[in-house]
């Protein structure tokens, strides 16, 4: 008898399953023949019959007879009793030969009990056909159903679930469990042909309205575009940022953040609260240069060119620039080293900044840091904040359209912290070229490249920019103007630009030499030109009211004319005092506006060697007046006495202003040692210099601007530690011309030089 492989199907006895003739053929190796009998075997898995084995099986099968071989397509087979599987073999040819055993049913159904859940089944299954296109063939099959597994085995092909659980109604001994376990199944499975069948309906209706949205929204598009090409002044807003934001170049995270957000912009709708935020936020990112711009060589001759005629002097600073502008030029590269300018105010920081960009050809952006404190105003604040916006950097580049402007951020010494965040940490990612390409500011929140900006700090003060953020810079000190330069940068560049801002044509002011050099001696006092420019405004601003009444022209003024016209006194310069007293000593200091002179002063009072300190010292001059008192006593112990039997007064001149700095050592011991010794110190001889407990003369900062001072105010003869020998190469000739300078290496040999010559101070035997 033929044996027929079946799988994942409904075969229980008292059944009729319904199989296509070809796979009949395929599975038996036969024609399907009216009433053979065959044996169903249910395979645990798909497979050919070529492929089976003898553990292909379950172990229960189930007999039939073929009681139709083309019932609409369809070879009918009647399911009668269940069999064991004693022996499986297969034949070399193909066939499968079988040892069965009879597996009797538990008979324990109730006939009407069945008849009436048969009858509900198959009313819930026509009614779940009902309106389908197939409800005429399903009334047909139904209309043959006698029994509960003719109802399973005709829906099996519909029911989901897995082979084991189907083979499980055939291994079931007991009628009436096997009749419960079919009626579940079938009623189970449709319950979740229903469900699918709505998910399906609702996924369905869906998709026709975004079908149906996309086909309207094509058609308005389409119209729009009809409408834009015969108006485009009535291109809306919205639709101007989608263009510009579909050719911005932005990178593959941009472009995500953009589509989503543009995305939710177009949702969200014109009433929305957020569609503002959100409109300015893509704004900003359209607005951004995205692209990268090509480097271009830079001619050397012509850059030089515009530095000097836009500034006057600062050989040393223009020659750096020329140099960074030579490796750029050689390595193709928009940037190169972080610059930081040092400077008193007024030296043309900044300004030179924007002779870098002309000379450059490229845009010019200042961004202010004095007084920021908040680390949102470098990168930006968050868009979940209430007036979110981005930091000053991304803001600037923003502003100036480019990817590769001349970038000067201005006093990142006046940087401070508070409980906002630290701004010069957040600084440390601008400023590092590893990290800058892909600098994140909190409003953009994708990377932005700033790779290709040349950077550029300024400062007044090393002392309060932190470490790790100095360390990413080059040091350019800008020293302070000599006389000559601040009269040539008057004459060429302050007094023209003063006459065009007030509305003075050429040759209707002149000014005299000696004006302007009266200008520079008496009215400002200064390293730099800042208050030298503020004379000229007045200046030309007074001139204007002369031509303004019809006085003649052109109007000229001489020195004499000044103190009406800059409606001002001349400022009282510190000038060398003509008479030389024991106990006081010139000295030089360094302010963060240039270099000025000092006197220290000192006294001996009848007391009991109380040493009294005035003048607004800070800490490092009081420790240094110490070692210097110390120091005199080392070396006049004839004079020892002197500090035990009086009181010594120390004093340093303008006591509401502070003074502090390690550069005093060597001017409070020369003062001591003449007081000691009655041994005056002409008032024309200055010193700067620290000194240790041996008597060394340690080095300083700050020369130039020290010798400067000392040159405006009449000092002829200038003692400078030996070790700042090398410094003197950044002082002007003008200032080393105008002064004797003289090294030391320790104090004997200062005192020696100023005639003060120390015994042998006594030995202390060890």
């Amino acid at each position: 008898m033929p044996v027929l492989p079946i799988h994942n199907s409904v075969a229980v006895p008292q059944s009729t399953i319904y199989l296509r003739p070809d796979y009949y053929r395929t599975m038996t190796g036969r024609e399907p023949q009216q009433d053979a009998k065959v044996i169903l075997i249910v395979t645990k898995e798909p497979i050919a019959r070529n492929a089976v084995k003898p553990d292909s099986f379950y172990p229960i099968g189930v007999a039939g007879i073929v009681r139709e071989t083309n019932m609409q397509g369809f070879v009918t087979v009647e399911l009668d009793s269940r069999v064991n599987l004693e022996e499986v073999e297969i034949q070399p040819e193909g066939g499968i030969h079988l040892k069965v055993s009879r597996r009797p049913d538990l008979d324990d159904l109730d006939p009407v009990d069945a008849r009436n859940r048969l009858t509900a089944v198959k009313e819930a299954v026509l009614a779940f056909g009902e309106g389908k296109p197939w409800q005429p063939a399903l009334r047909v099959f139904a209309a043959l159903w006698t029994t509960m597994g003719d109802v399973a085995a005709g829906l099996s092909p519909w029911m989901p679930g897995k082979s084991e659980e189907r083979y499980a109604l055939l291994a079931e001994d007991s009628k009436a469990r096997r009749f419960e376990m079919m009626e579940k199944m079938i009623y189970e499975n449709l319950e979740l042909m229903k469900v699918g069948n709505e998910v399906r309906t609702a996924q369905e209706e869906d998709h026709q309205k975004i079908y149906r949205e996309a086909a309207i929204k094509k058609q308005l598009e389409y119209l729009q575009n009809e409408l834009d090409e015969l108006h485009p002044e009535n291109i809306s807003d919205l639709q101007k940022l989608e263009q510009r934001l579909h050719d911005a170049p932005l990178n593959e995270l941009a472009r995500k953040e953009c589509d989503k957000v543009l995305s939710r912009l177009k949702q969200e709708g014109k009433n929305s609260a957020e569609y503002g935020l959100l409109y300015d936020y893509l704004d900003f990112l359209s607005n951004l240069p995205w692209g990268k711009a090509e480097p271009k060589d830079i001619d050397l001759d012509e850059a030089e060119k515009i530095l000097d005629a836009d500034h006057f002097g600062l050989a040393k600073v223009k020659r750096r620039i020329i140099q960074q502008i030579a490796v750029m030029n050689l390595k193709k590269r928009q940037s190169g080293s972080i610059l930081l300018f040092v400077g008193a105010p007024g030296t043309g920081k900044t300004s030179i900044g924007q002779s870098i960009a002309k000379a450059l050809g490229r845009e010019y952006v200042r961004v202010s840091l004095g007084g920021v404190r908040d680390e949102a105003d470098i990168r930006g604040h968050r868009r979940t904040y209430i007036g979110a916006m981005p930091g000053r950097i991304l803001d600037g580049i923003s502003k100036c359209g480019v990817s590769n402007p001349v970038m000067v951020l201005d006093e990142v010494d006046k940087l401070s912290m508070s409980y906002n965040g630290d701004p010069a940490s957040a600084l440390l990612e601008v400023l590092d070229p590893e990290q800058n390409s892909t600098f994140t500011d909190h409003y953009l929140n994708v990377p932005f490249d700033l790779s290709d900006v040349f950077f550029i700090c300024t400062a007044n003060s090393l002392d309060t920019i932190p470490q790790p953020l100095l360390d990413r810079m080059e040091l350019i000190s800008f020293q302070g103007y000599t006389p000559t330069e601040k009269q040539e940068i008057a004459r060429l560049h302050l007094l023209p630009k003063a006459m065009e801002a007030v509305g003075i044509g050429e040759g209707e002011l002149e000014l005299s030499e000696q004006a302007i050099q009266a200008i520079i001696d008496d009215y400002t006092r200064e390293a730099g030109v800042r208050g030298l420019k503020k004379c000229m405004d007045t200046l030309c601003r007074s001139a204007a009211v002369h031509l303004v009444r019809g006085g003649e022209k052109p109007m000229r003024v001489e020195q004499e004319d000044l103190r009406e016209l800059l409606d001002m006194r001349p400022l009282p310069h510190r000038h060398v005092k003509e008479e030389a007293k024991p106990g006081v000593v010139t000295g030089l200091a360094w302010t963060p506006v240039g270099g000025d002179v000092l006197y220290i002063e000192t006294l001996l009072t009848r007391g009991g060697g109380k040493t009294v300190i005035t003048g607004q010292l800070g800490d490092v001059m009081k420790e240094s007046a110490q070692i210097a008192v110390s120091l005199v006593k080392h070396l006049f112990p004839e004079h020892a006495n002197l500090f035990e039997e009086n009181d010594l007064h120390i004093h340093v001149p303008d006591g509401a202003t502070p003074k502090d700095g390690p550069s005093a050592g060597v001017t409070l011991t020369s003062s001591l040692s003449s007081l000691v010794t009655g041994i005056p110190v002409p008032p024309t001889i200055a010193m700067t210099g620290e000194v240790s407990l041996q008597g060394d003369v340690k080095p300083i900062g700050g020369l130039p601007e020290k010798l400067m001072a000392a040159q405006r105010a009449g000092v002829k003869t200038v003692f400078i530690p030996e070790e700042n020998v090398d410094d003197l190469r950044e002082v002007a000739q003008e200032v080393r011309d105008a002064l004797e300078i003289i090294p030391v290496r320790d104090v004997e040999e200062l005192l020696g030089h100023l005639g003060i010559h120390p015994k042998e101070p006594t030995r202390i035997a060890s």
